[in-house]
């Protein structure tokens, strides 16, 4: 009778679902995550954390779905087809314009991600060499376009030392440079690292080393994602920040994974991870510096007419994250 009970016992044990750390079970708690673009270093710690499963552990199922922008992510979290989204610094500027979803964490600060190339057989050597040249940004008023501004200034130029055209997409920028249109551009560090490989281009500066201070990448929450599932967004940014911290831990999985994301070789991703790891943020928290920075960048870049208040852009509640 005892071994009969015994075994009841261990088939009703078996019959119970599994509790995962985090605290959920089987039935995962499905999160729609959106990228502003897909083939982002700095969001490619999406996929890391899925392939390592560190959002399962928290409970977490991420549907990740990229788009073109941080306009198309805000109008997504608009819309109700995301619940977070990762995008630049400067996208903290849209809740100010009424979109219903804010910043929750930091994630990447200084613009280590973003370089500027010129050809491999152009007379440009250095940084001072840029006065009055003509360099390729993505639009009028975009991030790229206010790191060149700012390089110039910091240059003691004033913001139209060096001329920017905005002329769209890589591919664009690329074919104006070779055609000797434009004598160099800003783009993503993956091309800048593949032109240098390729013999093709050369690498003027990263941007990370003039704006010490600034955030280009945030996460953001949904406000219903906000106020009826704080509980899952917790876990979520639990697994974000446990992901950077085993992508740290790990560089050949990271290096194998993001090259994946990325679309690039081993060899340049490799380049990529110890020019950018150190930009992640460890735990989510704001830096009151960076903020301002991103405040004033808001109407220079003309998103906002004027600068913001810090807190109607950004919740603090959610962060320092700890685990």
């Amino acid at each position: 009778m005892r071994a009969s009970f015994r075994r009841d016992l261990l088939a009703a044990l078996l019959a119970v679902p599994m509790v995962l750390q985090g605290g959920a079970g089987f039935a995962l708690d499905q999160v729609r995550f959106g990228k502003a673009v897909p083939n982002s270093f700095a969001f490619g710690a999406a996929e890391v954390g899925i392939q390592a499963k560190i959002f399962e552990q928290e409970g977490i199922d991420l549907q990740v779905l990229s788009f073109q922008g941080d306009a198309r992510i805000q109008q997504a979290l608009t819309a109700d087809g995301l619940d977070v989204a990762v995008g630049s610094g400067p996208g903290l500027g849209f809740r100010a314009k009424g979109v219903p979803a804010i910043g929750v964490a930091a994630m990447y600060g200084p613009p280590s991600n973003l370089c500027l190339t010129v050809l491999a057989n152009s007379p440009i050597k250095t940084v001072a060499d840029l006065k009055s040249k003509h360099i390729g940004v993505t639009t009028a008023g975009s991030l790229t376009d206010w790191l060149t501004r700012e390089l110039s200034r910091q240059q003691g130029w004033g913001s139209d030392g060096i001329k920017i055209e905005a002329l769209g997409s890589a591919q664009a920028r690329l074919a104006a440079m070779s055609r000797g249109e434009l004598d160099g551009l800003v783009i993503e560090s993956a091309t800048g690292f593949e032109l240098e490989e390729q013999g093709k281009g050369r690498n003027i500066l990263l941007f990370g080393d003039i704006a010490k201070h600034f955030y280009t990448h945030v996460i953001f929450a949904a406000d219903r994602m906000i106020d009826k599932r704080p509980e899952v967004l917790k876990r979520f940014l639990r697994g974000w920040f446990k992901t950077v911290a085993f992508m740290r831990a790990n560089k050949d999985f990271t290096v194998k994974s993001e090259s994946k994301t990325v679309d690039v070789r081993e060899s340049v991703v490799a380049k990529i991870y110890d020019t950018q790891i150190d930009s992640f943020s460890s735990d989510g928290a704001w830096d009151p510096v960076a903020i301002d920075a991103i405040r004033h960048s808001l109407k220079e870049l003309g998103i906002l007419d004027a600068v913001p208040e810090a807190k109607t852009i950004y919740n603090d509640k959610f962060v320092p994250v700890k685990f």
